[in-house]
């Protein structure tokens, strides 16, 4: 008889570098069952194309995994030119050759205008849904659906090498941001046509791909090996000001209950810990000088 086994209850943010070939959502069920997590989430889309930073946010740290998927990501892509293809990367089919040889300067000539605020059309082949179906699955199907266009920023983009038609070019964006489409655009800045051939992340929010752990070396540690390398939840919104409460107002605070806070307040979300330096969770500032739970964290 099979032995049934325990869910753990561990709460922390775990840097992943995801490999090639796995859906964020696979990569993201092996962590959880090598941790024998009772809860886990990540914290936005990888394609199986991609590898490089994606924060598992296991137990409490999936309260705030929205606001890392809502963060800036830098990337470095690899941009073939010459051939478009069905899906804006290498996994299409190819739709037109173009013969070229394109030159760095000329990368570089093109890359400020899609610098700043742009516009994009969402591709086809994405997680996008409509009417709870994602896009990639009416594409498959052969069906073409208009695409809202959406605003997203890029906040740096820089060129590190070319040659042989072949570019490689950090990314750092918003939410939201398609590194294919941005691909492409180049291409057709250049009239020769682009598609995607790799890509890495790098970056989300302040986590760097220098601290992440790969598969294969998490399936290689023990337990208490693996539970080291999570860092504290609270580390998943570092990016918001930090407000601390003295011991009443942080027990009604944990109760969910709207306390005072004597002094400035920062505006909207803020990090709200214990004057011990025990973290709460996260408040949202009201009127009249009160902070309201917006999520709790029971540790």
């Amino acid at each position: 008889m099979q032995t049934k086994r325990i869910k753990r209850a561990v709460h922390g943010v775990l840097l992943l570098d995801k490999p090639h070939g796995y859906s964020s959502n696979q990569a993201l069920q092996k962590v959880k069952w090598l941790y024998q997590a009772q809860k886990a989430g990540h914290t936005g889309t990888l394609d199986p194309l991609a590898t490089g930073v994606l924060p598992i946010c296991l137990g409490e740290a999936t309260k705030f995994a929205q606001h890392l998927t809502d963060e800036n990501k830098t990337y470095i892509a690899t941009v073939k030119f010459g051939v478009t293809t069905t899906t804006g990367d290498k996994e299409g089919d190819i739709v037109q050759e173009f013969a070229c040889n394109v030159q760095p300067g000329e990368v570089e000539a093109v890359l400020p205008a899609l610098t700043g605020e742009i516009t994009q059309i969402p591709p086809m082949y994405s997680a996008l849904k409509v009417d709870g179906k994602p896009l990639y699955a009416y594409a498959r199907e052969g069906v073409e659906l208009e695409r809202k266009p959406r605003q997203v920023t890029i906040f740096a983009i820089q060129l590190l090498d070319c040659q042989d038609n072949i570019a490689n070019i950090e990314v750092t964006c918003s939410k939201g941001t398609y590194i294919r489409t941005l691909a492409e655009d180049i291409g057709k800045a250049l009239n020769v046509g682009a598609h995607l051939i790799d890509l890495r992340r790098t970056a989300t929010a302040t986590y760097q791909i220098v601290h992440t752990v790969t598969l294969e070396g998490l399936e290689a540690m023990t337990m208490e090996a693996r539970d080291a390398l999570l860092l504290p939840v609270d580390t998943a919104i570092s990016a918001l000001p930090k407000i601390a409460l003295h011991a009443d107002a942080a027990y009604y605070f944990k109760q969910g209950n709207p306390v005072w806070l004597p002094g400035i307040i920062p505006d909207g979300d803020v990090r709200v810990y214990s004057e011990a330096g025990l973290f709460l969770g996260l408040g949202v500032q009201l009127a009249n000088g009160r902070i309201a739970p917006k999520r709790v964290v029971n540790l």
